[in-house]
C-alpha cells in the first residue's frame, strides 16, 4: 500500500494488487477498520479523511478515526458499509459510471488536491456544477451550506442523495429539501438515511416512517433510539 498524507487530517493510500486488496478486505475492511501503512502519526479519536485508490483505479472516499497506533501505521475504524467499499474499490476506473461519467484515476487524485485548497465560498459555487469524482469529497465537507448547494447540482444522483442524508451535518435545511423533493423520497436508501440519522428533526422522521416497510418499522420499534419515533413504530405494529 502507498500511504501519501494531504492534509494534517487527510490521507491517500493506493491498493498496488489485487491480492494486497483482497487481504486487507479479509483481515480489516471487513470488520470496518483499515491498517493505514505509514510512518506518520495522529492522536487518538482523531477523524481523518482517507481517499483509497484500487489497484485498477476505482476509489472510495471513507471518513475514519485513530483507534490505535501500531507499529507500522495507524489502526483506523471507518464508516461506511465494507462490502459497498471494496466494490467501489474494485471497479475498472476506465469503465462508464451509472450517471454517464467517466473518470480516471489521476482526475480523483488532481479533484482531491485542489478541493481542499478552495475557500468554503469556491466550494460553494462548485458543488452546483461539479462533477462526480469532485462531488464524492465535497460530500464530505463539515460545512451544511455545501450539503445545500450539492443538493441544487442537477447531476447528483439517487446514492449521492442518500449519503447526504446519512451525513453527520445533516441540518434543518438540508433534510428539508431531500423531504420535499418526490424523486429522491421515492428512495427507500434515501428514507431509510434520514429516518436513522439523529440529526433529522423529530417531525421529519415521524412523516416518514409510514412510508416504510414493515419490517423497517419493527426495526425502529426494537432498537430505535428516538423515543418518539420508537412510540410511534409500536402504535403502527398494534394497529396491523
Amino acid at each position: 500500500m502507498k500511504v501519501k498524507r494531504i492534509s494534517d487530517s487527510a490521507f491517500r493510500a493506493e491498493f498496488e494488487s489485487e491480492e494486497e486488496l483482497r487481504e486487507e478486505y479479509r483481515l480489516n475492511l471487513s470488520q470496518g477498520a483499515l491498517r493505514l501503512a505509514t510512518d506518520h502519526t495522529a492522536p487518538l479519536h482523531a477523524t481523518l479523511l482517507i481517499m483509497l485508490l484500487g489497484p485498477g483505479g476505482g476509489e472510495a472516499h471513507l471518513r475514519a478515526t485513530v483507534v490505535g497506533a501500531l507499529p507500522d501505521g495507524i489502526a483506523l475504524a471507518i464508516d461506511g458499509n465494507p462490502d459497498e467499499i471494496l466494490q467501489r474499490l474494485e471497479r475498472d476506473a476506465r469503465s462508464k459510471r451509472g450517471d454517464g461519467e467517466v473518470e480516471a484515476p489521476d482526475q480523483t487524485r488532481n479533484a482531491w488536491d485542489r478541493i481542499r485548497l478552495l475557500s468554503q465560498i469556491e466550494k460553494l459555487l462548485l458543488a452546483v456544477k461539479a462533477e462526480r469524482s469532485e462531488r464524492a469529497i465535497l460530500l464530505q465537507d463539515n460545512d451544511p451550506r455545501v450539503l445545500l448547494s450539492l443538493l441544487r447540482n442537477p447531476r447528483l444522483t439517487v446514492d449521492e442523495v442518500a449519503r447526504v442524508a446519512k451525513s453527520s451535518f445533516l441540518t434543518y435545511q438540508v433534510a428539508d429539501v431531500i423531504l420535499k423533493a418526490s424523486q429522491w423520497m421515492s428512495s427507500l436508501d434515501v428514507r431509510l438515511s434520514l429516518i436513522h440519522n439523529p440529526k433529522t428533526p423529530s417531525a421529519f422522521a415521524l412523516r416518514i416512517l409510514p412510508t416504510l416497510p414493515e419490517s423497517d418499522v419493527r426495526a425502529i420499534a426494537r432498537a430505535g433510539t428516538n423515543m418518539a419515533l420508537k412510540q410511534a413504530a409500536l402504535r403502527r405494529l398494534q394497529q396491523k
